[in-house]
């Protein structure tokens, strides 16, 4: 039986109509190139200035945010490692900010929650590996866990959605 709390689609995050998306952010959190850049283009600058107020996010975490002029209420910015080869600590860092993030969703209430591939852009995490770690640690939130209800895995790409809706029916 499919599971239906995890969907893939296909699109601009900054669209979808949940209650936070997540940023595939850098440490310092601010605005950067590829989904990093379009979430902090689409919020306004007021999302700036609220990540600024961290004061940076360690590798493996997140930070929560206002949405600001995005349709989602929230944004999530959890920071992914970059490719180092595997074994560097990469799984475990990828891992540490898809909990981070969903925990921090629950603490809010969250019903809906849209991921973009974290760390496979600029980052290099080879895509295949990253979706394994992305449904592996979101199917194991979700057997444990009630909030977030529904997890989109917002992809921008074919390849990126085939990869992932490779993952989610293994």
């Amino acid at each position: 039986m499919p599971n239906t709390r995890m969907a893939v689609w296909q699109g601009d995050i900054t669209t979808l109509d949940v209650d936070v998306i997540v940023n595939a952010a850098n440490e310092q959190l601010l605005p950067g190139g590829g989904v990093c850049g379009a979430i902090h283009d689409s919020a306004g600058p007021e999302l700036e200035d609220a990540c600024l107020a961290f004061g940076g996010c360690p590798t493996g975490e997140a930070r929560l945010t206002p949405g600001f002029n995005l349709p989602a209420k929230h944004v999530i910015h959890a920071v992914g490692p970059v490719w180092r080869g595997g074994d560097q600590g990469e799984p475990d860092l990828l891992e540490g900010c898809y909990r981070a993030s969903l925990l921090l969703a629950e603490a809010e209430g969250v019903e809906s929650i849209a991921f973009p591939c974290i760390s496979t852009g600029v980052y290099g995490y080879p895509p295949e590996l990253a979706a394994q770690v992305a449904v592996r640690t979101v199917r194991a939130w979700q057997a444990n866990n009630a909030l977030p209800d529904k997890v989109v895995f917002c992809t921008f790409s074919d390849e990126d959605t085939e990869t992932l809706q490779a993952a989610l029916s293994e």
